[in-house]
């Protein structure tokens, strides 16, 4: 019987991989995700108390994650690595690297950054590397750089992205046509219709933020829950920052970041604002009005908050009524005599 790639891959049963969440995606919900049968993974910053730690106690505070979430879960789970773009940046992806290879991580999701630093000394330790794009010449890039699968975002996702508006729609075949290895898809995923599309698409798993914040196990504040959860229609919005976008709830702190924007706020003032009012004051703090939500357009669609199990158990249930439902619409025409004169 012939495996899905990214199950193989993984040793996972499902191709569903839980997108790491700054202050949201800690040991709880990684090993939820792992035990549901998808790949649960651990953001560098969840389960932190504190805002502001030096190198060494972030590494450590990794470590103390990682051996947490395994003693909640014998299956396999990842680590993030933001690679970063400056050295003071990377003096912390390095640390968090070592402790990857230390403790015998076996995947590692690679972010913010170039697949070329960090790329073979995680395969020189055994660990799958997956690769965050967001276009198909980053998805070239991070294949000729030795990556195991790419992770391909589209613009509808959470979370900090690149300046490129490519949506899921258009991205994920884009990728899927560019690269041999296994894509992953993230962006505006998060039922069973999500993740049957993707694959239509190309993708060979998906990647889900927002609807595991949305989950009883994510560290997120139950404030920020219940805002997000009364989130209809266009409830996100997308700030420009200094070297990327990123994609938030729309509440007080977001139009406030807009209004400074537009009346020529220099991106000094802009990084002071967001540091004054960020996700730690959101999602560890619970101030969910005047601070930054990091979270998907598919917000709009989340109803309830439910376990990390529950959540995966409906997606993979709910596929086969998606196929069903699928095939009711495309096979009258199917079935038809095929016109001799293609029509454009």
């Amino acid at each position: 019987m012939k495996m899905n790639r990214i199950c193989e891959l993984l040793k996972i049963r499902y191709p569903i991989i839980q997108a790491p969440m700054n202050w949201v995606s800690g040991a709880r919900l990684a090993a939820a995700v792992s035990n549901a049968g998808g790949l649960g993974t651990l953001g560098p910053n969840a389960g932190e108390t504190n805002r502001f730690r030096d190198v060494e106690a972030t590494a450590e505070g990794v470590r103390q994650r990682v051996r947490e979430t395994r003693s909640l879960t014998d299956k396999p789970f990842a680590v993030n690595i933001p690679v970063g773009f400056t050295e003071e940046e990377r003096r912390y992806s390095r640390r968090i690297v070592d402790v990857c290879r230390e403790e015998g991580l076996p995947v590692a999701i690679v972010s913010v950054g170039s697949p070329d630093v960090y790329t073979k000394v995680l395969k020189e330790a055994g660990i799958r590397v997956l690769h965050a794009v967001s276009t198909k010449t980053h998805a070239r890039h991070a294949e000729k750089a030795g990556v195991d699968a790419v992770i391909c975002e589209g613009y509808e996702g959470g979370g900090h992205k690149g300046f490129t508006e490519l949506t899921s729609f258009v991205l994920i075949p884009m990728v899927a046509d560019a690269v041999n290895k296994p894509v992953v898809a993230g962006g505006g995923i998060g039922d069973a219709r999500g993740m049957l599309a993707a694959f239509i698409l190309g993708a060979d798993g998906v990647y889900i933020g927002t609807r595991f914040m949305m989950s009883v196990e994510s560290d997120s504040h139950p404030h920020v829950k219940e805002a997000t959860l009364k989130g209809d229609d266009v409830c996100t919005v997308s700030l420009r920052k200094r070297k990327m976008l990123v994609r938030d709830f729309r509440n007080l702190f977001a139009q406030r970041y807009l209004e400074m924007a537009e009346v020529g706020a220099s991106i000094d003032d802009l990084e002071k604002f967001h540091s004054d009012h960020s996700q730690y004051h959101a999602q560890f703090l619970g101030d969910a009005d005047q601070a930054e939500i990091c979270c998907g357009q598919v917000a709009s669609l989340i109803r309830s908050i439910e376990s990390a199990e529950n959540i995966i158990g409906d997606m993979i249930e709910n596929v086969h009524v998606q196929i069903e439902m699928l095939m009711e619409k495309v096979e009258p025409f199917m079935k038809a005599p095929q016109s001799k004169k293609l029509i454009r």
